[in-house]
């Protein structure tokens, strides 16, 4: 192909010669050609890519022909079930929702209900109406030691953080939050103008930087928490230890996006890059953890306070309810999310194979929290690929209280699944700081969308307790759902996910699958004490491998 694109050079220059020779106006057809010519003769003299050294100029489609193809993949290929992360039924229930369009099918499911993983919900005879029904209900968060407990919407905005979203993404939720009455998560960038201008509800989320609420050496700063905490859209606080789309994993932000108002926002130096560790200062142990959360409880003027974590080592979280048992220290919310969350940028293999799906997590931390007599003290709060009625009823009925979503607020938004997030070139202007693409994001239309998608959401949640016989979220349990495991077996959660005994863990004999997480764990940390377990018992324990 080189020789072939230098005699087709060869051809132009030389025609466009004696063109320009016989008519001096068609010189101009150097515009044309000369561009041509030159990208040519760069493609063969560069050394990056092979592609293009080898196929001059035409290489180059192959860039963009790879560019294109999410977009043709997404408008042209894929059915309305199988498209990733979400599928085209999902994405447009949310987008019918959020513009109160007809969101109804017509001619039955298109699901192959013999698929093994489908489930579905059992319905009773005695169904209720909807219109008996409360459409609106709430979970009020605050354990004992909580002076100001929180009356929360079942279905609330997950942790996003502007600078991840642009400014006019982040009015647009908080807006919604306001107009629709549940609450809108900051994420671990801070508390910004953005955050305050519409007048939502917010739960603060403290991450490792501690951005917000830290000192010039990144160490958690009392005095400015305590400011903060103090504002009243602020409902409660949320110590982040892990995500779904990256646990274990910290972050750097370069210095270039580190402006003024960035900079003002999170306490961090202008123009600097600023860490985000994987791991927290303010404490090492499941001890040093509660109290740190009786500490912000008490700067904050007892607000409900929280830790968000995705479910790695099992051993862990037993630990941090020994170490609740031995204070009498409770956070307020466990917020569980799954190894299948979303983030604007993760390592693929972070994204992808680190961390417990959110079903499994939710079971394991409600079975625990029971096991250790904490559950009456601590509502769990789900999250990850939440985003229909159906989704919040087969969470609650696993053991959370409520449900988080982000991705589906970004769909309410305008998202179109562009898989651009990490890219700042988001063409709906949610996920992007350029100025020309937030335009496109109008703030007036968007946050009665993110109201609308709520709203009809949480009402179509509760038209399906309806339809199991129920009124309210609290009575269902793991019986309601039941999932096809292969052609001609089928459980329901409760077989999947059998209960165990309240305060079960306070008192030998363990339940059998959680004898090795008991053995494995103390209060005084994180790490496991694998010294305490011979390899005989590895091999009899029950397979819930920590």
């Amino acid at each position: 192909m080189r020789k072939a694109f230098v005699a087709i050079a060869a051809f132009l220059v030389a025609f466009t010669v004696m063109l320009g020779m016989y008519q001096p106006f068609l010189w101009w057809t150097f515009l044309f050609t000369g561009p041509f010519v030159l990208l040519g003769i760069y493609d063969m003299i560069q050394p990056k890519h092979s592609i293009v050294r080898n196929y001059p100029v035409f290489g180059r489609l192959r860039y963009f022909m790879e560019n294109m193809r999410p977009k043709v993949y997404q408008y042209f290929v894929e059915s309305d079930t199988n498209g990733t992360p979400y599928n085209r039924l999902n994405r447009s229930l949310i987008y019918q929702r959020a513009k109160k369009e007809l969101d109804t099918i017509p001619f039955g499911t298109q699901l192959n209900v013999y698929d093994n993983g489908y489930e579905w919900l059992s319905h009773s005879i005695m169904a209720i109406s909807h219109h008996d029904l409360n459409l609106h209900p709430r979970v009020l968060v605050g354990g004992p030691d909580c002076k100001q407990p929180y009356s929360s919407s079942i279905y609330n905005i997950s942790a996003m953080s502007f600078g991840s979203l642009s400014q006019n993404a982040v009015l647009a939720l908080n807006g919604g939050a306001k107009l629709g009455g549940f609450a809108h998560n900051t994420g671990e960038g801070g508390i910004s103008d953005y955050h305050r201008e519409m007048g939502g509800d917010l739960i603060w989320q403290i991450g490792t930087g501690y951005f917000g609420c830290r000192n010039l050496d990144g160490t958690f700063n009392e005095e400015a928490f305590g400011e903060r905490a103090h504002d009243e859209q602020v409902k409660m606080i949320e110590i982040k230890l892990s995500q779904g789309a990256k646990p274990g994993h910290g972050g750097m932000l370069p210095g270039k996006k580190v402006t003024a108002e960035v900079a003002r926002i999170r306490l961090v130096p202008e123009g600097k890059d600023v860490l985000s560790p994987p791991g927290h200062s303010a404490f090492s142990t499941p001890m040093e953890l509660m109290a740190f959360i009786k500490k912000l409880r008490d700067l904050s003027g007892g607000k409900p306070v929280g830790f968000k974590l995705c479910i790695g080592r099992r051993s862990e979280f037993f630990a941090i309810c020994k170490a609740m048992v031995e204070t009498g220290i409770y956070p307020d919310f466990i917020t569980v999310d799954g190894g299948e969350g979303g983030t604007g940028a993760a390592p693929q293999e972070f994204s992808n194979s680190v961390g417990m799906p959110l079903r499994d997590a939710v079971a394991f931390v409600y079975d625990v929290l029971v096991g250790f007599d904490l559950k009456k003290h601590i509502k769990i709060i789900a999250s990850g690929k939440v985003s229909t009625g159906f989704d919040i009823v087969k969470n609650i009925a696993l053991g959370a209280d409520m449900c988080n979503a982000a991705r589906g607020m970004m769909f309410a938004l305008g998202c179109i699944q562009a898989l651009e997030c990490n890219s700042n070139t988001c063409p709906t202007g949610v996920a992007t700081q350029d100025p020309s693409l937030m335009k496109g994001l109008v703030v007036e239309d968007k946050k009665v969308r993110v109201k609308n998608f709520h709203n009809l959401t949480v009402a179509s949640a509760v038209e399906l307790l309806g339809a199991a016989g129920l009124r309210e979220p609290g009575q269902l349990t793991r019986a309601y759902i039941n999932r096809r495991v292969t052609p001609n077996v089928i459980q329901n959660y409760r077989e999947t996910y059998p209960y165990i005994p309240e305060g079960s863990l306070l008192k030998t004999p363990y339940p059998s699958r959680f004898e090795l997480g008991m053995t494995l764990s103390e209060s005084a940390s994180f790490l496991p004490t694998d010294y305490k377990v011979t390899e005989v018992d590895y091999q009899t324990a029950n397979p819930y491998h920590d």
